[in-house]
């Protein structure tokens, strides 16, 4: 698996992990797979050389089981037959779901400092590799939410800090609160979403990790990708790849910074968009990729 930088070049946090990532969210929300199938996901993702993984502990399905998908995948590194000791678990907290299918927020600087050391014991680590807020609160100031994380680092109970769900001046302004630490942004972005173009490109311009979040455009979208985006099915079909594949390549054709996070719920599917690290795309096609409609 190629390796990419988590963070930027002059920070001594900064550490090298696999270019593509796991995003856990389908193991544990609406439709997840048994127990036994998400925990041979995840080690077929760890065999094929990912050390990043990317969970929150809102990613559960029922009232009840707030870090369902954090104990999950502390549970798999437990269980994994070789070292994990180089994986990175990056975790979210601020965004909640009562059980009820809806999402809410708290972005209270308190609550945020209590949940990260919730997520900590949960995936029983003495500090967690990145925390990230993971989504504003408009009834809190952005900049208390944020200053919760940088107290975090602070007391070393995190390692490094993220946001996510931001646009171009919640990253200046994390950034300013965090002075200089912010490690990574994780924001929408997919062939069918690119509307955080923008973020993306100032993400690279200050070497901010960038984590596209539904990368694929989405649980229920995912498969059908080559159908709804036929530039990236051509190309797909040039290289005798999937289109999952290409649509990864393109992703990190963008910028150094980007880190694809793909979900998965099967272990056939993550070890194919895995592969995508290796794809090696052209620049015309590239630029075809980056051109294609966004319907």
């Amino acid at each position: 698996m190629k390796q990419r930088s988590l963070g930027r070049p002059d920070s001594p946090t900064t550490r090298q992990v696999s270019a593509i990532g796991l995003g856990g969210m389908p193991l544990s929300i609406e439709g997840r797979p048994d127990t036994d199938r998400a925990i041979a996901t995840i080690h077929a993702a760890l065999e094929a050389g990912v050390t990043l993984i990317d969970t929150a502990d809102a990613y559960h399905r029922d009232a009840g089981e707030v870090g369902h998908n954090e104990e999950l995948i502390a549970r798999a590194l437990r269980e994994h037959g070789g070292s994990t000791d180089d994986v990175v678990v990056a975790t979210k907290g601020g965004h909640l779901r009562p059980g009820d299918g809806s999402w809410t927020k708290n972005g209270d600087p308190a609550y945020l400092k209590e949940a990260a050391k919730a997520s900590a014991r949960r995936l029983g680590v003495e500090a967690i590799g990145l925390y990230q807020f993971h989504r504003p609160d408009p009834d809190v100031p952005y900049a208390d939410s944020v200053g919760a994380l940088a107290e975090l680092l602070d007391e070393g109970v995190i390692v490094r800090a993220g946001i996510s769900n931001a646009d171009v001046a919640q990253i200046d302004e994390a950034d300013r609160v965090l002075g200089g630490r912010l490690t990574s942004v994780q924001n929408q972005f997919s062939p069918a979403f690119r509307s955080s173009q923008g973020e993306l490109e100032h993400c690279a311009q200050l070497g901010v990790s960038f984590l596209p979040w539904s990368p694929l455009g989405g649980i229920s979208n995912a498969a059908d990708l080559g159908n709804r985006h036929a530039v990236f099915a051509e190309v797909a079909a040039a290289h005798g790849v999937s289109p999952q594949q290409v649509t990864l390549a393109w992703e990190l054709a963008l910028a150094d910074v980007v880190l694809p996070i793909p979900g998965s719920s099967r272990p056939a599917s993550i070890t194919d968009s895995l592969a995508a690290a290796d794809l090696e795309l052209t620049t015309d096609e590239i630029a075809r990729l980056s051109a294609g409609s966004a319907s």
